[in-house]
């Protein structure tokens, strides 16, 4: 996505006080596309009062209200200091206060309880914290006993209603038995496009050049982004899983994994050879090789490539689709299926909008 950020500027709406006051933490591609959805109609109710990035804030409301705020930031901002950043939402006068964190910091997610335990409401793209060590997610669950609300319908499948379904199928007293799919975009395509045609390595070249794995794809060939997404609805459905219970399949060679970046973009034709076999065999058989996360009804998770009939229902997806094939003691006879775009900063900028927005007094 490109890094232009808004064309207009993030204002108040006319001469009242807006109701929901928020703080964005991360300016990354994510954050920029959130800020462009701040200067739209949708966002009337809302008042930027604070924007950070790692090293860089801004306060000001003058400075907050010019184009282009994401690059000036860097020029004009102050030295990051979030008491300064919670100062300026309790000074807003609103009757909502939400801390959006668009980062990917787990030093940042680390704060959340703390956030929610004096009252701010948190919503979140960020993972490190629900998807981390299963203390961190007790903290966040003790937390919400204050009374303040955690948005993270962007943590998982880029705003699909994943973590909402869930959560309303518990509540009428229904309870996950299994869970499989695709959780990854990125991933979702490299497979959804390796056909033997073509190595590996050139598809991840595109995959990269279009915007669909990270700089460093590593981030998404590892399977620990996926192992996150699999612990957050694990334990939204009631199962205590610790990450080191994940068992996680890298696709990244042991010789790549301790090298710079830019040596191993230099050397993804390593990823070829074994991949090859792989597949070669998969259709020998007539199938094909998807990277799936699992969980039984046991708890035991893993988090890998597998290898699957044509039919099957990972097979037939298309472009960064994901998929989320849900078994519960009332869909047991046939899977209930949530399915669709589970990457790209438009849609996880929306999901934070629509958690936000969810928030009105």
């Amino acid at each position: 996505m490109s890094a232009v950020l808004a064309e207009r500027s993030v204002r108040p709406q006319g001469g009242t006080t807006p109701s929901i006051a928020v703080v964005l933490l991360g300016t990354g591609v994510v954050g920029g596309a959130l800020l462009k959805l701040l200067n739209t109609s949708a966002a009337g109710s809302l008042r930027l009062v604070g924007v950070a990035n790692s090293r860089w804030q801004q306060t000001d409301s003058v400075r907050l209200s010019q184009r282009n705020l994401r690059e000036h930031l860097n020029q004009h901002g102050d030295p990051r200091d979030n008491a300064s950043l919670l100062a300026a939402l309790d000074a807003s006068g609103s009757a909502v206060k939400v801390i959006i964190d668009a980062s990917a910091s787990a030093a940042l997610a680390a704060h959340h309880p703390e956030w929610l335990a004096r009252g701010y409401h948190v919503v979140t793209a960020n993972k490190a914290l629900a998807g981390g060590d299963l203390v961190g997610w007790r903290a966040l669950q003790a937390a919400l006993a204050h009374g303040a609300h955690y948005g993270d319908s962007a943590t998982v499948g880029a705003g699909l209603p994943v973590l909402s379904t869930l959560r309303r199928l518990r509540v009428c007293g229904d309870a996950l038995l299994t869970l499989e799919g695709v959780f990854s975009g990125s991933l979702s395509w490299l497979f959804n496009q390796y056909d033997g045609s073509r190595p590996f390595s050139a598809l991840l070249r595109e995959a990269r050049q279009l915007g669909y794995t990270e700089p460093d794809p590593r981030s998404d060939l590892s399977g620990e982004d996926v192992a996150r997404k699999l612990l957050i609805i694990g334990r939204h459905a009631g199962f205590s899983i610790s990450s080191e219970e994940v068992v996680v399949e890298s696709l990244v060679p042991e010789a790549l994994r301790g090298i710079g970046s830019e040596a191993f973009l230099a050397r993804l034709e390593e990823l070829d050879a074994p991949l090859a076999v792989r597949h070669t065999e998969a259709a020998s058989r007539g199938n094909v090789l998807r990277f799936l996360a699992r969980l039984n009804q046991r708890g035991h998770a893993r988090v890998g490539l597998v290898e699957v009939a044509a039919t099957h229902p990972a097979a037939r997806l298309y472009g960064t689709d994901n998929q989320f094939a849900l078994s519960t003691t009332r869909y047991n006879t046939q899977p209930l299926v949530i399915q669709g775009p589970g990457a790209g900063p438009e849609v996880t900028a929306q999901a934070l909008l629509g958690d936000v927005l969810a928030l009105k007094a």
